[in-house]
């Protein structure tokens, strides 16, 4: 028997990458799974390849950052299993690397819908049914900058702070309505969002050391997945405002050592190297209102 056998599970942003590997692990577990991102396509393709690994799975398109296609979301997943049980708000995007008024404002106020309104909307969707069920657990993923300003980085890193402060909040307040309210940081997971990036024109130089970080920390997303497994497991039950981050001091240490080894050995590098675009800097703010 699974450790979430007769749950029901909403992940935003499922459709590949981390979201789709927690959505695996979690039906592994035996929940029902329900798979959203912004593109049909991709929902169809992610839900006929869980079904096709005999698990029980239902999607629906969803820009997180519209109320109504949140609310659907959750929707689809009563009408479909009957209850909610689990929601967990993978959602999140990231902006070009570079001085934060050097970026178009579309390109930060993405950000801003994306990681801040898509985990309120997420929030309020799954609360307004586990508050009445005296149940649910609700799992809110940060990253970089949870903890500290990262420059260069504002756009997400100031987002991931808010999330952090935002759950930590709304654990406090429901702190004895049965619901569990979870902080997750899945540390550097390998996918496009890390491994293909966009950095303002001169500033590209400045990602170069961010090749041996992956080695030494990135991991899989099947390894976050099964951190995201525990969490919504009954091993967390009456923890709510529990913060838990996959990159611990023990593999923090372990992972400089491999490179440490790697570097006296000489022995190749068994990854590709990130991927940076660069793009141009926007108008400049001290000029913006010349002719």
């Amino acid at each position: 028997m699974g450790l979430l056998e007769g749950k029901v599970a909403v992940v935003t942003g499922s459709s590949r990458g981390l979201g789709l590997a927690i959505a695996q692990a979690y039906a592994g577990q035996g929940a029902a799974v329900v798979v959203s991102s912004r593109t049909a396509t991709a929902v169809d393709q992610a839900v006929t390849g869980l079904r096709q690994q005999g698990f029980t799975a239902v999607g629906l398109a969803c820009d997180t950052a519209n109320p109504d296609q949140v609310k659907a979301l959750a929707d689809l997943a009563v009408a479909s299993f009957g209850k909610l049980d689990i929601w967990v708000n993978n959602a999140g995007t990231g902006a070009p690397f570079g001085p934060t008024f050097s970026l178009a404002s579309d390109r930060f106020t993405r950000v801003v819908q994306t990681n801040i309104l898509g985990v309120y909307y997420g929030s309020q969707a799954a609360m307004q049914h586990f508050l009445p069920q005296k149940s649910g657990k609700l799992i809110n993923l940060i990253g970089r900058g949870a903890d500290k300003p990262v420059p260069y980085q504002n756009a997400y890193a100031s987002s991931k702070m808010w999330v952090r402060s935002f759950s930590k909040s709304l654990a406090q307040e429901y702190q004895t309505s049965g619901v569990g309210v979870y902080i997750f940081n899945p540390g550097l997971v390998l996918t496009d969002m890390v491994t293909d990036v966009e950095a303002v024109e001169g500033y590209a130089q400045r990602l170069s050391a961010f090749n041996t970080i992956l080695r030494m920390w990135g991991n899989l997303p099947d390894v976050p997945a099964r951190k995201a497994v525990w969490l919504a497991s009954a091993a967390t039950n009456g923890k709510t405002g529990l913060e838990v981050s996959v990159l611990t001091p023990g593999l923090v240490l372990g992972g400089a050592l491999r490179e440490l080894g790697r570097r006296l050995m000489r022995r190749p590098v068994s990854m590709a190297e990130i991927k940076v675009t660069e793009i141009p800097a926007r108008q400049p703010v001290e000029s913006a209102n010349q002719p």
